[in-house]
């Protein structure tokens, strides 16, 4: 780094920073950077300086860093739903560029669809949801690229990573999708599709190398385009030591049940859900309202103890795998997940178990039982029924990882300090007269005391407007109200003059009315303006969130037209949908628009951040 001095540029007008602003509305930290230096670039190939990037003061000259900037070579697309995708679009991204090529690396909202006609070099990753949708960020480009619209790309070289989860039945359908539709379009497949589970680094990690290799191969390392000098420091905040690699040990600060007991009118609640507070004290963590809360999970340790006798295993036998020593009761508390069955566990499981019926489940025209098999059931169910052999090493090495699970965070900064407030459903069933539980939500629900390791994940997508004008629509039911309960908070602290308007839904209103009195008092406040409540079970039709945003859609087409933002929450198999294509209704209804036209206008108001959507 060096630094030199440059002669103050004069301030924008009122006009251009409008616009600017419009122009960078929607794009992340690193996109800004990247724009910065994109902007460098031009302004060293003209004659003359761009007067008005920014505004420096008149009376000091400004000293800056220098930064190199390489002309892109090829483009990286990442869509993400929970961050895994961008996480590892940003690493490859770095060995690539450590190595000299230029990258571009966007997120898949934010690619210019026209461009990719142009392309020559592109590598996709991209995660699938629910039952085989893309990530939110990436449904758009992932339209485009299936429709009719898409150019025939005979010049383009392209590359898959595929995330998912293989206890669901369409994994890493994306990913697929897309491998199978560039391919279609005449593109060249560069090198062979990922395909990554939950433990993504046993795929990713070879990838990145063939990527690396190809890209050696194909590409040359590249000079300098021009340098990048941003106009004055960027006052870069102090980051956390803590990382998800290395979580913070969160206090508990209260964990208490939010749902209650009925009475001679009206049953108890069907669900346990929680609110916990932990503290961040100490830990330098910093969210956003629309962040989540990582939390590394216990397995329930009767689980544990269950799968152990079953197995006929000493659980105090030290198992070695990749470098890492441990009782076998380790392993299954902290490191393997065992209340997800996955397809790799399943297939080598049949190989031992030598059980004709259970084959018939795995066999190529038998999904509906193997969807039923992997949603249904847990590892301790699969060796009851279908007993086989198995020894303690050749377990630790065919279980996945266990990975830690994500929570919106349920509170403010503002409102709460270096506090994270968490609304956790606890799952809790029973199989044949024995008790079942989530993994995470169980180690939530039983910790009163101690503490729980936790780190931060960004949610750049999910973000309240940057202008606190404007007014924004919240439709989170059930535990999907997370997240809106810090919205609200951030808004009331900041003050904004936006207007908020929330839908809430769940089965009763007696028993299930999440923070009832919290927006009881916002609504006399003002910090929330509108409250419209489904609660599904308190009469003899049943009644959704959706079917009160069709009620209400006159007005809520109207918000949209005046600029609202628009945010959903909640369970993305049926909530999300149901929600989504009621959207679509009523935009086509109220804003006279055909189904194709509504469904554009969606994609749209997605595209430039006023629709977002944190479903799982």
């Amino acid at each position: 780094m060096s630094a030199v001095s440059i002669t103050p540029f004069q301030p924008i007008t009122d006009e251009q920073a409008a616009l600017l602003a419009r122009l960078t509305d929607a794009l992340d930290h690193d996109g800004l950077w990247w724009l910065s230096g994109y902007a460098a670039g031009v302004a060293r190939g003209r004659t003359s300086s761009i007067a008005g990037l920014a505004a420096v003061s008149s009376d000091a000259t400004a000293t800056v860093s220098i930064e190199t900037v390489i002309a892109p070579q090829l483009t990286i697309v990442y869509g993400s739903q929970t961050g895994n995708a961008k996480r590892h679009a940003e690493a490859l991204s770095t060995q690539l560029e450590g190595a000299g090529f230029g990258v571009r690396l966007l997120r898949a909202d934010a690619y210019p669809l026209r461009e990719l006609k142009n392309e020559r070099h592109l590598v996709v990753v991209v995660s699938t949801q629910g039952d085989g949708d893309p990530s939110d960020d990436a449904r758009a480009f992932v339209e485009f690229i299936a429709g009719k619209r898409a150019p025939k790309l005979p010049d383009l070289h392209y590359a898959v990573l595929g995330l998912g989860d293989s206890s669901y039945p369409q994994f890493c359908a994306i990913g697929r999708q897309l491998d199978e539709r560039l391919s279609e379009l005449g593109a060249t497949r560069w090198f062979a599709r990922g395909d990554a589970d939950l433990d993504i680094d046993t795929v990713a990690t070879p990838w990145f190398i063939t990527a690396l290799a190809a890209a050696k191969d194909a590409l040359k390392p590249q000079v300098p385009l021009a340098t990048v000098t941003p106009l004055r420091p960027h006052a870069q905040q102090t980051a956390s030591t803590y990382t998800r690699d290395n979580p913070f040990p969160a206090g508990i600060l209260a964990n208490q049940c939010i749902t209650g007991r009925g009475n001679h009118r009206t049953p108890s609640s069907d669900k346990e859900i929680r609110h916990i507070e932990l503290s961040l004290e100490g830990s330098g963590l910093k969210y956003e309202p629309g962040d989540a809360l990582g939390v590394w999970p216990v397995n329930p340790p009767k689980l544990v103890a269950a799968l152990l006798a079953t197995l006929q295993l000493d659980g105090d036998a030290v198992i070695t795998h990749d470098t890492q020593a441990l009782p076998l009761r380790e392993w299954l508390s902290t490191k393997r997940e065992i209340t997800r069955l996955s397809r790799p566990f399943l297939t080598q499981h049949a190989a031992r178990a030598n059980s004709a019926a259970f084959d018939a489940i795995l066999a190529p025209d038998n999904a509906a039982a193997l969807t039923d098999l992997l949603a249904n059931r847990q590892l301790i169910d699969l060796l009851r029924e279908f007993p086989a052999t198995w020894t303690a090493d050749e377990l630790v090495a065919t279980l996945r990882p266990l990975t830690p699970r994500l929570y919106s965070i349920a509170s403010s900064a503002k409102a709460v300090g270096e506090e994270a407030h968490l609304t956790v459903a606890h799952v809790e069933y029973m199989v044949d007269d024995d008790p079942r539980w989530g993994t995470a939500s169980n180690f939530l629900a039983r910790s009163d005391e101690g503490t729980i390791p936790v780190f931060i994940e960004h949610n750049d997508r999910f973000r309240l407007p940057k202008d606190d004008s404007r007014d924004v629509i919240l439709i989170g039911p059930g535990t999907g109200v997370a997240p809106f309960r810090a919205f609200v908070q951030e808004r009331a602290k900041s003050g904004a003059s936006g207007r908020n308007w929330l839908f809430f839904g769940n089965p009763h209103a007696h028993s299930d009315f999440l923070y009832q009195v919290e927006w009881q008092d916002a609504l006399k406040s003002g910090a929330l303006h509108r409250l419209d409540l489904a609660f599904s079970r308190d009469q003899d039709h049943k009644i959704y969130v959706q079917d009160r945003l069709r009620e209400r859609g006159a007005e809520l087409y109207d918000w949209l037209k005046s600029g609202a933002s628009l945010y959903v929450c909640g369970d993305a198999t049926r909530m999300a949908k149901d929600v989504h294509a009621a959207l679509l209704d009523i935009i086509a209804t109220h804003g006279g628009k055909s189904a194709d036209a509504a469904n554009d206008a969606l994609n749209d108001l997605q595209t430039q951040g006023r629709y977002a959507r944190d479903v799982y």
